[in-house]
């Protein structure tokens, strides 16, 4: 027959194990407290979400206000977005267009550079300002443009000359001054037979130290016979 011995604090099991009063007890309260935390967690959690996602809507279901948290959220998008574009790469690429020019003798056509039209853009600060483009700030910049003409040769070899250039204006340099130039020259050979003329580019690129505020623009000796169509003339910059 085995018999059961009380021991002070505690029960002994057969075998000689013993089991204590107070093991038992702290497993039921560890495990309450638990259950406790567990319900209030969830408690929380569904306040927060139902506040956050309160919502109005008609009888047809339609949304008629936005939950603060989507407030929130919109104004997180706006202010990143605005933080991407204050810190993109200064750039800017323009297209020509042909407009009238009331000035000089007998009017005529001039070259406009745009920037709302075709591929063209500009980011970065920079601005187009009375037909010349503004640089944001000092730095290395690739400068680049090309003007494309067509050109009704005559009957015999004669060249024509087609220049274009970009000139700069700088308050440090105390004014206007070439920044890169060339020419080319048209109607070499007899006209072509379908009697629609040359075509020819005059294209300029280059690296160059621009400090805020210069100001850059081109000029051609013969803007009434560019090519304007499908960006085939345009004018850019862009941060190095």
């Amino acid at each position: 027959m085995v018999e059961y011995a009380s021991a002070p604090g505690g029960v002994e099991a057969p075998g000689g194990v013993e089991k204590t009063w107070t093991s038992g007890w702290m497993w039921k309260v560890s495990g309450s407290l638990l259950l406790l935390l567990a319900l209030g967690s969830g408690a929380v959690l569904f306040t927060w979400f139902f506040s956050g996602r309160v919502e109005n809507t008609n009888p047809s279901g339609q949304t008629r206000a936005q939950s603060g948290s989507d407030r929130t959220g919109e104004s997180d998008l706006q202010e990143t977005l605005s933080r991407i574009s204050s810190g993109a790469k200064a750039a800017v690429h323009l297209e020509g267009s042909h407009t009238e020019d009331g000035g000089g003798s007998g009017g005529g056509q001039r070259l406009r550079w745009r920037a709302d039209q075709g591929q063209a853009f500009d980011q970065g600060g920079f601005r187009l300002w009375n037909g010349s483009v503004v640089v944001p700030r000092s730095g290395l910049y690739f400068v680049y443009s090309q003007a494309s003409f067509r050109v009704a040769c005559g009957a015999g070899p004669v060249p024509v000359p087609l220049s274009h250039g970009v000139w700069r204006h700088s308050d440090s340099q105390g004014g206007g001054a070439p920044l890169m130039s060339a020419v080319r020259s048209a109607c070499r050979g007899p006209a072509p037979a379908d009697g629609r003329g040359w075509y020819d580019a005059v294209y300029l690129g280059g690296v160059f130290q621009l400090r805020r505020g210069d100001r850059l623009w081109t000029e051609t000796n013969r803007p009434t016979l560019l090519e304007t169509d499908d960006g085939r003339t345009f004018f850019g910059a862009f941060a190095l």
